[in-house]
C-alpha cells in the first residue's frame, strides 16, 4: 500500500525569500544613501593654496581714460548741409576762428523774406514821421499867414484910433477896423492852441513810431547775426577734437559738431562694476603709474546712474606739478577703500564662480571634503574669510565646474 507524503508549505519559503531581498536592498540603499558622494581626481588638475594671515588692504583695479578738464562743445546753431570745412580735426583753433560754414536755401530764403518785410515796415514807419512832421510844416505856415493879418489888423487899429479921436473917420468905420482886429486875435489864438496840441500829439506818435523803429532794427539785426549762425565758429581757444564734418552731410540745428579742449587741465574718467557702487565714494584717493611715477589720484564724482552693469567715476590728479598728457591715454587705477590690515585671507580663485564663496573643498592627506564657509570683502589678490576655515589649512581654489554635486575628492598623486 502507497504511503502519502506530506506537501511543503510553498508560502513560507515565498515568504522568507521576499524578507531576504528586502534585507539586501535596503542594505544597499542605506549604503548608497549615506556614503558620500566622491570622485577621484589628479593632483596636476588642481590648484591648492592655504589659509593665511596677511595683510590686507580693500582696493579695486580698474581702467580710466584721460579726458581734458574743461571741455566746450561746438555746437550748431542754424541747421544745414557743409558748405566748407576751414580746419581739420585735432587742429589748435582761437577763440572766433571759422571752423566751417553750412548752407540752407530754405532758411536762408525764409531770412530773406523776413528783411524785407522788416524793411518795409521801417519805410513805412519814417513815411508816417515825414507825413507829421509835413502836417507841422503847413500848420506853421497857417500860422504865418493868420500872424501876418492879425498885425495888419492891428496897425490899421492902431492908426485909425487917433482918427476917431479926432473924428476924422465915423463910428461905423472905426467899429470895422475894432471888430477885424478883434477876428485876428481869435483867429490867432485859436490857431495857436490848435499848433500846441497838435505838437503834442505829434510828439507822442513821433515816440512810438521811433519805438517801433527801434525795435525793427533790433530784429533786423538779430536776423542778420542769424544768418552769420551758418559760419561756426570756435567759441574758445584750445584743441579742435571729435570734428568730423563731412561736405554735404546735414546737421540739425542743437547738435554737436566738435569738441574744444582749452588745455586747462585733465581728469580721469572710468567705467566701473556696480557691485563698488556703495563702497566708491568722493574723497577716496588712488594711485597711477605714468612714466615710472606714481602720481596720486582723488575721486571728485561720482555718478550712481548704472547702465549695462557700470556707473562712472571721476578722478583727479592731486600733484601740483604739471603733467603733460593727452585726451584718450588709459591708465589703470589702483583705488584703496579701506586701511591696511592682517586678518584671515584665501588667494582668490575661480572656484568663487561655482559656490558664491558659500562653500570649498578642504584638503585633507589625499582627500578633500566640501565644507561651508563665508567670506566677505575681497580686492584683486585676495578674499577675506569670516567663518569656516582655519589658518593653515589647504583648500582647491581652481575651477569647481565638475565637482558641483561631488561632496569628497580623492586626489591622485596628492603634492
Amino acid at each position: 500500500m502507497d504511503k502519502a507524503i506530506p506537501r511543503k508549505n510553498r508560502k513560507f519559503r515565498y515568504l522568507t525569500i521576499a524578507i531576504g531581498v528586502f534585507l539586501v536592498l535596503s542594505t544597499i540603499l542605506f549604503f548608497s544613501f549615506n556614503s558620500k558622494r566622491s570622485l577621484n581626481v589628479k593632483a596636476d588638475e588642481l590648484s591648492i593654496q592655504k589659509v593665511e594671515t596677511d595683510f590686507f588692504e580693500d582696493f579695486v583695479v580698474f581702467q580710466a581714460k584721460v579726458e581734458p578738464l574743461n571741455v566746450m562743445l561746438v555746437n550748431v546753431t542754424e541747421g544745414g548741409s557743409v558748405k566748407e570745412i576751414f580746419v581739420e580735426n585735432g587742429a589748435m583753433v582761437t577763440k572766433g576762428q571759422s571752423l566751417a560754414r553750412l548752407y540752407n536755401p530754405n532758411t536762408e530764403l525764409n531770412y530773406l523774406t523776413q528783411e524785407t518785410a522788416i524793411i518795409e515796415q521801417i519805410n513805412n514807419l519814417n513815411t508816417g514821421k515825414l507825413n507829421i512832421r509835413n502836417q507841422e510844416l503847413n500848420m506853421t505856415k497857417d500860422y504865418v499867414l493868420i500872424e501876418h493879418d492879425y498885425n495888419d489888423a492891428k496897425r490899421l487899429y492902431d492908426m485909425n484910433s487917433k482918427l476917431f479921436e479926432k473924428d476924422v473917420i465915423s463910428k461905423n468905420d472905426w467899429n470895422t477896423f475894432k471888430e477885424s482886429l478883434r477876428f485876428q486875435e481869435e483867429r490867432k489864438k485859436t490857431i495857436q492852441q490848435s499848433i500846441q496840441k497838435e505838437k503834442q500829439s505829434n510828439q507822442l506818435q513821433i515816440s512810438q513810431i521811433n519805438r517801433s523803429i527801434q525795435t525793427m532794427e533790433k530784429s533786423l539785426e538779430i536776423l542778420r547775426n542769424n544768418k552769420k549762425n551758418f559760419l561756426i565758429t570756435a567759441p574758445e581757444s584750445g584743441r579742435l577734437t571729435s570734428f568730423e564734418p563731412v561736405l554735404g552731410k546735414t546737421f540739425q540745428a542743437g547738435a554737436s559738431i566738435g569738441k574744444i579742449d582749452s588745455k586747462k587741465g585733465y581728469k580721469l574718467a572710468a567705467e566701473v562694476d556696480e557691485f563698488y557702487l556703495e563702497k566708491i565714494r568722493e574723497g577716496l584717493k588712488g594711485q597711477v603709474e605714468f612714466k615710472g611715477k606714481t602720481l596720486e589720484v582723488l575721486v571728485t564724482k561720482v555718478i550712481p546712474e548704472v547702465k549695462s552693469g557700470r556707473f562712472t567715476v571721476e578722478l583727479a590728479f592731486t600733484s601740483k606739478e604739471e603733467i603733460v598728457l593727452q585726451d584718450g591715454l588709459s591708465f589703470g587705477v589702483k583705488l584703496v577703500l579701506s586701511e591696511r590690515n592682517k586678518i584671515l585671507v584665501l588667494s582668490k580663485g575661480v572656484f568663487n564662480q561655482e559656490t558664491g564663496g558659500k562653500w570649498i573643498f578642504v584638503v585633507k592627506g589625499n582627500k578633500a571634503e566640501r565644507r561651508n564657509i563665508k567670506l566677505g570683502r575681497e580686492n584683486p589678490s585676495y578674499y577675506e574669510v569670516l567663518d569656516g576655515l582655519k589658518e593653515g589649512e589647504s583648500v582647491i581654489t581652481s575651477s569647481y565646474t565638475d565637482y558641483k554635486d561631488i561632496e569628497e575628492l580623492s586626489i591622485n598623486n596628492p603634492q
